[in-house]
């Protein structure tokens, strides 16, 4: 499921019909700076390759020359969003082998939050990684709390849907915990926008089963939002600042007397050198080479990033593109290259995404 289906269809399959959905808001409550967009506020544009599999993502145990590697990997632009849920599913597969030192390979959100897991269950973790942050693909995601960009629909198993809904609600739960500046996560509310009436077809059978995950979801009327579109859906959620997030959390790693080694990996015999018995495999893009799995693919995406302006507390999708707010600056994105392997920035896809955006706040309501 990518970006753009997801808000194509965000009606639930399991939620009212738009009507039910609606609540009159008075337009004064809508007061919404503007975010002003133009080539000479960039600061900079920044690419990252979502590690993509049509299926969606691999948790499951393998057993190698008497090793037992647990994967956890291809989370597609859901790699934030699901880590703290996938780790959960993969602790639960680590656990039973009884080993009271385990490795994890990689350091984004996945592999962090999949160490920080194993230690809250008394196991002395060593982290192996060839980058740590801010170096890693994590560092670059948007990071709205939201499974998209997970797999495909058509390719999508029962089995797989099942784990899709725990980690979803697992890690739903876990970062409300975790709201604050220390980690730097907050609530905010969402602006999709169409000029199409949304589908009350839902985003399929499993998204229907995490209808609850999207509080305060309800369709604007018009007079209710200063937006340029006549269809406009206010949800809420969770934005996580990967620059704060991943600093504390490896902070918090080291604190419970984790271990970082530098150290890549460049085959599977060297992961079986390893000296521990259990190792927990969260290398995102790098397993299609360690682990010869060739349904993982990248999916290039691209965000351009504008001064930041304190006054945004919104966060916007309009077809194709979407704009989220954070301290560090204004995160516009809207590109979705499945294959592309090219991590230098695509000057056309820049020039067009600020085109698309100032085009929106330009037309938008005082």
């Amino acid at each position: 499921m990518d970006r753009r289906h997801f808000l194509a269809t965000i009606a639930l399959t399991s939620a009212c019909s738009a009507k039910r959905l609606r609540v009159p808001t008075p337009l004064q409550s809508y007061r919404l700076p503007r975010v002003h967009v133009s080539n000479d506020r960039i600061i900079r544009t920044v690419v990252g390759l979502r590690p993509f599999r049509p299926s969606g993502f691999v948790v499951k145990t393998e057993v190698l020359e008497g090793k037992t590697i647990v994967h956890n990997y291809g989370h597609g632009g859901g790699g934030v969003t699901l880590s703290w849920g996938t780790a959960h599913l993969a602790v639960e597969l680590a656990l039973p082998t009884g080993a009271t030192r385990m490795a994890v390979l990689g350091a984004g959100a996945v592999g962090l939050a999949t160490a920080r897991l194993l230690q809250e269950h008394g196991v002395q973790v060593t982290i192996y990684a060839k980058d740590l942050p801010p170096d890693t693909t994590s560092n670059i995601a948007g990071a709205q709390w939201f499974p998209v960009s997970v797999y495909d629909r058509d390719r999508a198993t029962p089995a797989f849907l099942s784990q899709f809904v725990e980690a979803a609600r697992f890690a739903y739960r876990r970062y409300q915990l975790m709201v604050g500046e220390y980690y730097g996560i907050r609530w905010m509310p969402n602006y999709s926008m169409s000029r199409q009436p949304f589908s009350d077809g839902g985003l399929g059978g499993s998204q229907s089963s995490i209808a609850d995950l999207m509080p305060e979801l309800r369709d604007l009327a018009p007079g209710d939002h200063p937006f340029p579109f006549p269809y406009v859906r206010q949800f809420d959620t969770m934005f996580i600042q990967p620059s704060i997030y991943l600093e504390s959390m490896l902070r918090e790693f080291r604190i419970a007397g984790g271990t970082i080694l530098i150290h890549e990996l460049r085959d599977l015999r060297e992961v079986l050198a390893l000296p521990q018995s259990v190792i927990v495999n969260c290398t995102g893009l790098g397993a299609k080479a360690l682990f010869n799995d060739q349904e993982l693919i990248p999916i290039k995406g691209q965000l351009t990033v504008l001064l930041p302006q304190p006054e945004i507390e919104y966060a916007t999708e309009p077809p194709g593109l979407y704009m989220f707010p954070r301290r560090d600056g204004i995160l516009l994105g809207g590109t979705h290259e499945r294959g592309n392997w090219d991590v230098q920035p695509n000057r056309e896809a820049e020039a067009r995404i600020i085109a698309g955006h100032a085009a929106v706040f330009r037309d938008m309501r005082a």
